[in-house]
């Protein structure tokens, strides 16, 4: 996966939740509706979070001079229980 198609990715997930956060205020009357949201949400924020953690994955190996196509995918669960 190239840089490029990972940044069309990530703004294709950050489109999805704006979209996502402008229907709060009318799904709030639909409980079932703005549960699905939230929890598709969650999901994008898991997702966009395993994008940029490729996308810095990739630019390290390149700025050590290794091929940044060796990079991969972490899971979730990995991605999301880094230490700040």
């Amino acid at each position: 996966m190239s840089d490029d198609t990972i940044a069309r990715r990530i703004e294709s997930l950050v489109e999805e939740e704006q979209s996502l956060r402008g229907r709060e205020q009318t799904d709030a009357g639909n409980a079932e509706q703005f549960d699905e949201d939230r929890r598709r949400l969650d999901q994008i924020a898991v997702d966009l979070d395993r994008c940029w953690d490729l996308l810095r994955q990739r630019r390290a190996l390149r700025g050590a001079g290794q091929n940044p196509d060796d990079a991969e995918v972490r899971d979730a669960d990995t991605v999301e229980r880094y230490l700040q």
